[in-house]
């Protein structure tokens, strides 16, 4: 598994695979606690656990999604689309003597569930394309033994790697409901942590067009 330290892909995908998987676990464990915090009226028992339901359940979509498009066409919209959503649950948040409005605020987290996991599936469906797509550059088509060997570095770097950026994008769980505590206490109200999170997606965005998703990119998926 170490091979894969040196892997420049590895680490890119980590950061998009935070940006996926660590928003679901992460908007997961913290969606409690934002509708407690910031709408006492509402009883948070009554709609947390939707999130993460739309969010496994539409997994499997984005896989299929990015099966038909691209992983990277996908994963760019989906973080285009979660960076407004972002957006979107700051707009609904109570804010000075503005009380806010729930539903705007649930339907934006529902939509920011939903695209993370999509994002979730079709990330996923990027690593091995994108390993396997390194590994069998400059190998002779021809020569059955080399393309053997490839496709067999590239499969094994692919699955390090998947198994790698799921654990790293297990911190999310801790990163964001973090985030809002500390936002929380030293603002009063948890609109830096969301600033925050959509200034990360931003950088999603470039890492994915850059790299994977522009006309000519070093690593088409």
């Amino acid at each position: 598994q170490a091979a894969i330290f040196k892997r420049k892909h590895n680490w890119l995908m980590c950061v998009l695979y935070l940006g996926t998987f660590g928003s679901f676990i992460g908007y997961a464990a913290g969606f409690p606690l934002l509708i407690k915090s910031q709408f006492p009226n509402v009883n948070p028992l009554a709609y947390a656990w939707l999130g993460p339901l739309v969010g496994a359940v539409i997994r499997p979509f984005g896989g299929w999604l990015a099966d038909k498009l691209g992983g990277a066409r996908v994963t760019l919209w989906n973080f285009i689309v979660m960076a407004i959503a972002v957006v979107g649950v700051t707009v609904f948040l109570p804010s000075g003597s503005n009380e806010g409005q729930f539903g705007g605020f649930f339907v934006c987290f529902l939509v920011l569930f939903l695209t993370t996991g999509i994002g979730n599936g079709s990330t996923f469906r990027m690593i091995p394309v994108i390993f396997l797509t390194e590994a069998m550059r400059g190998v002779d088509k021809n020569n059955a033994a080399a393309v053997a060997q490839a496709n067999k570095e590239g499969n094994t770097l692919g699955a390090a790697t998947l198994g790698f950026t799921a654990a790293m994008a297990a911190y999310g769980g801790f990163f964001i409901p973090k985030s809002y505590g500390s936002s929380i206490a030293l603002t009063g109200s948890p609109h830096a942590a969301l600033w925050t999170f959509f200034a990360f997606y931003l950088v999603c965005i470039v890492i994915t067009w850059w790299y994977y998703g522009r006309k000519n990119a070093e690593m088409p998926c």
